[in-house]
């Protein structure tokens, strides 16, 4: 494992618990069950898909699996905008909370990049 998906499973795995206090904090004190619990769900996934990720035994295991934490991390993304939209979440936390998810999309992103073969190539490949 590269030190590099050493640091992406850290941030996956401190994001996740981030998300699982977020859970504790709406369920018990706003009493919010259904968002908050999509939130949770995918939240988690995301360091669960990168732990996955670093367990794989091909390239294209790889990129699917951080390519599932990606789109784990967008949904995450999503529900974080809906409960600050709907009041459940305040501004500062929410700030807070987003830009870890989108620092952690990026880094995701920038990994299914380097990771995905480039379709011109593939095409080039079956030519030359």
């Amino acid at each position: 494992m590269a030190k590099s998906d050493n640091v992406t499973y850290e941030k996956g795995y401190a994001f996740a618990i981030r998300v699982v206090k977020a859970y504790q904090f709406l369920s018990e004190d706003k009493k919010e069950f259904i968002l908050s619990k999509q939130l949770l769900r995918s939240g988690t996934s995301i360091g669960a898909n990168i732990a996955e990720a670093n367990g794989a035994i091909s390239k294209s295991d790889f990129s699917a699996k951080m390519s599932i934490a990606y789109k784990e991390c967008l949904e995450t993304k999503y529900w974080l905008s809906l409960l600050k939209d709907t009041g459940y979440i305040e501004q500062k936390a929410f700030e807070s909370i987003y830009n870890d998810a989108d620092e952690l999309a990026k880094i995701l992103f920038s990994i299914l990049k380097t990771t995905r073969i480039n379709p011109i190539k593939m095409f080039l490949m079956w030519f030359w």
